[in-house]
């Protein structure tokens, strides 16, 4: 079987489309970080891996950010007698083969994408800090209402009540409370 895998970062401004797996009989898509080993669509497709089957990627990117996790994904896959092609880099690794010149390939790519990753990071970071010492960043919007969780403890509900209320952790009821302090 063909087992195609999709994955963007975010939903924001990125879209599945763009990575075409027309031969895959079924693809497993998810919005996460590729920093994230633990991503539940890539799980369920290395948990429902048979061997024989065939895993398709649209680019080496899209599987792994970081050369490490590229490296034991594709030794995963391929130790249970699977194989993996990347569509935009055209490569393919197949089990019991090994080709010196396509792993080499992958582990530039890989460190590539991990070093963009990286780069992305630390601007990212500068970009936050520049912003904030000329008073433009704020942070994330609050996502909790402050003003209903005093009203709901003034009516005499407790931290445990507020947040089942509000569908909401304990621990965020109680960290707004010291936010009061």
């Amino acid at each position: 079987m063909i087992l195609g895998y999709r994955r963007i970062s975010s939903a924001v401004g990125q879209k599945l489309d763009r990575q075409e797996l027309p031969q895959a009989e079924r693809i497993y898509e998810e919005t996460e970080s590729g920093a994230k080993r633990d991503r539940p669509a890539l799980q369920e497709l290395l948990r429902t891996l048979r061997e024989g089957d065939e895993v398709v990627v649209h680019e080496l990117s899209r599987l792994a950010r970081s050369l490490r996790d590229l490296q034991e994904i594709v030794s995963t896959i391929l130790e249970k007698g699977c194989s993996i092609t990347f569509l935009a880099e055209n490569l393919t690794f197949k089990p019991n083969s090994e080709d010196i010149f396509a792993t080499f390939q992958m582990q530039v790519l890989g460190a590539f994408a991990e070093m963009e990753r990286k780069l992305t990071h630390r601007r990212q970071t500068e970009g936050i800090a520049k912003a904030k010492a000329a008073g433009r960043y704020k942070g994330r919007q609050a996502s909790i209402d402050g003003d209903r969780i005093l009203e709901l403890q003034a009516k005499g509900l407790s931290a445990t009540e507020i947040a089942k209320f509000m569908s909401i952790s304990r621990a965020s009821v109680y960290r707004y409370f010291n936010t009061l302090r």
